[in-house]
Parts: structure tokens; C-alpha cells; sequence
């Protein structure tokens, strides 16, 4: 294991399913129950959670820093919603055909993006998100524009299930989509090929050497990564029924990175829980402080990041470790 495998790593960090992994699952369906005036929060906590595990795989797991990623949620959202739109309701092909362009976008993006390092990376990052904001903008009879893309209407899922005003479906719903993708992601990661992202975070020189073509699996990463987030993106759409020219602002690619921050990246569950805590968070604050709420999220985010090393997972290794010091185990 290497120096950056920790209590919880060696917990989760196999292949096979293990007991503990279950926990955010029991909570995500108690919440179902016990907390039934959230549902729509709870909804958008869920497509976030997604989003911030797609990037990931891109910032945790291969070591590629980006400032766009934005764009693949936000070509999933408005490929979801114009589908809609032009009168392709079913909801599970609306899902899968977000997926595939923002794919498709990701691969040929990243064929140029890649071939480049550090501050260059990040600008033609940018530059794409900007792109297709701008894009966006600019065709009202298609986008809406400013206003943003509305008239989406979703059919039953499966043909039963109708998305009602409480939120109840589309939780499940977005429950059910982010349970399938988690289950996708935990087995790259496990699997040879996530253990060789991790080889080429830490030194791409040496995994070159052994034969691996950095850039190619660089470049399957970024698709991989791409497609989830446009899944993501094509969620929102869907169950928010509206998309926004937000879905490609520079702030959504900002609040990725600021929730694998919170929770931890390349920890797999580091989004679930940053995502959580930024989320909840921004609610709560609102509603108290409705002009300076985000001056004490502000406040929060530099506390965690300054005096907490790893974000939360980092910190409920501190205390894990520190149990096992006092229990004499080695």
C-alpha cells in the first residue's frame, strides 16, 4: 500500500464489497423517510455526488488538474433537456444519450487538452467550458439563453412512476442512477487499470518505462470521466426539469473541486461526503443569512483546508488512527 493508504482505505480499499460501504446507502434511504421535506435537496445532493466522483477519477485517482469540467455536465444537462424538449421524454435514453455526447465531447477534447501540462491544462480546460457557455448563450431559439432551457417534461420512469411535486420519484430515481455509477467507478478504481491511473499520479516517468501508454489510459480517464459527468448532468436536467446556463459556468467546475477538498480526493467517497457537507451547508447558511452566506462558507472551506489535511476523510482518519494508537494495535 502506498503512503497515501490510510484506516479507511484499508477498510474499503478491496475489490470485494465490504460491510461499512453499505452505510451511505442505509443513510441515503433513511433520509427517504426520516426526512421527507428534503427529498428535493436530497435530489440534488445525489446528481452533485456524481459530478464531483466523476472529477474524481480525473483529479484524485490520475492526477489531472481541471478547471473544466464543467463543460461535460453541462453538454449532459442540455443534451437531456433538448431531447426532452423536441419530444424524447422517456427518461433512461434521455440518461444514456447525455452520457454518450458529453463522452464523445470528452474524448475529442481531451485528445488536444491532454497533450498538454500544468497551466496550459488548465487554460484549454477553461477555454472549452467557456466555448460551449458562450455557445449556449448566444442560440436562444435553442438554448434559451439567459433564460434557460425550459419546457422539459419527463415521461414515467419505466412507464409507472411519475416524477411528482414532493420529490419522492426522482430521489429514488437519482438514488438508483448514482448507485449504478458508484458501482461503476468502485470497479475502475479496483481494477488493473485504476490501480495504473494511480502509478501514473504518482510517476508517469516510471510507468513509461514499464511499457504503460500514459497518455492513452490518460485519455480513456478523461472519457470515463466525461461520460459521468454528462450522466450527471443529464440528471439535473431531468429532475429539475429546467437547465440553466449555470450547468456550464465556471462556478459549477469550481464547486467540484471545492467538494473533493472537503471531503477528500481519490478516496472514492470524498465526494459523498463533500458534496453533503457543501450542500447542506450552502441551504443552511441561505436561509440564516441570506446576503453573507457565502462569506461563512468562505470561512468554513479555508478552516477545513488549512487545519484539516485530506478534508473530512482526512480527519476521521486522524481520529481513527489515533483510536488504534490507544487501543495498542500497530
Amino acid at each position: 500500500m502506498t503512503d497515501r493508504d490510510s484506516a479507511i482505505d484499508r477498510l474499503v480499499g478491496t475489490r470485494r464489497l465490504r460491510p461499512i460501504e453499505a452505510l451511505p446507502w442505509v443513510i441515503a434511504i433513511a433520509a427517504y423517510f426520516l426526512l421527507p421535506q428534503y427529498l428535493q435537496l436530497g435530489t440534488q445532493i445525489l446528481y452533485t455526488i456524481l459530478y464531483a466522483l466523476s472529477l474524481d477519477l480525473l483529479l484524485g485517482y490520475t492526477g489531472i488538474v481541471t478547471l473544466g469540467h464543467a463543460a461535460y455536465f453541462g453538454t449532459g444537462a442540455y443534451t437531456a433537456g433538448l431531447l426532452a424538449v423536441a419530444g424524447w421524454h422517456e427518461p433512461i435514453t434521455g440518461l444514456l444519450l447525455a452520457m454518450a455526447v458529453s463522452g464523445l465531447l470528452g474524448l475529442l477534447s481531451g485528445a488536444v487538452i491532454l497533450r498538454t501540462q500544468g497551466l496550459a491544462l488548465l487554460m484549454l480546460g477553461m477555454a472549452v467550458t467557456l466555448l460551449l457557455y458562450e455557445a449556449a448563450n448566444n442560440q436562444n431559439a435553442i438554448t434559451g439563453g439567459a433564460d434557460g432551457l425550459q419546457g422539459v417534461e419527463i415521461a414515467r420512469v419505466f412507464g409507472l412512476f411519475a416524477f411528482d411535486m414532493y420529490g419522492r420519484v426522482t430521489y429514488l430515481y437519482a438514488l438508483g442512477v448514482l448507485f449504478l455509477a458508484w458501482l461503476l467507478m468502485r470497479a475502475i478504481v479496483h481494477a488493473p487499470f485504476g490501480r495504473s491511473l494511480v502509478g501514473i499520479r504518482q510517476n508517469p516517468t516510471r510507468m513509461l518505462s514499464i511499457g504503460v501508454s500514459v497518455y492513452r489510459r490518460r485519455l480513456v480517464a478523461f472519457t470515463i470521466a466525461a461520460s459521468l459527468a454528462g450522466l450527471a448532468g443529464g440528471l439535473a436536467a431531468q429532475t429539475n426539469q429546467f437547465v440553466s446556463l449555470d450547468a456550464l459556468s465556471f462556478d459549477m467546475s469550481g464547486t467540484a473541486v471545492l467538494i473533493l477538498v472537503l471531503g477528500g480526493p481519490g478516496r472514492l467517497y470524498g465526494a459523498f461526503i463533500g458534496a453533503t457537507i457543501l450542500m447542506v451547508a450552502q441551504d443552511t447558511l441561505s436561509k440564516d443569512d441570506p446576503i453573507f452566506w457565502m462569506f461563512w462558507l468562505g470561512l468554513f472551506v479555508i478552516a477545513l483546508v488549512l487545519f484539516v489535511r485530506g478534508g473530512a476523510l482526512g480527519l476521521l482518519d486522524a481520529g481513527m488512527s489515533r483510536l488504534r494508537k490507544l487501543r495498542g494495535a500497530p
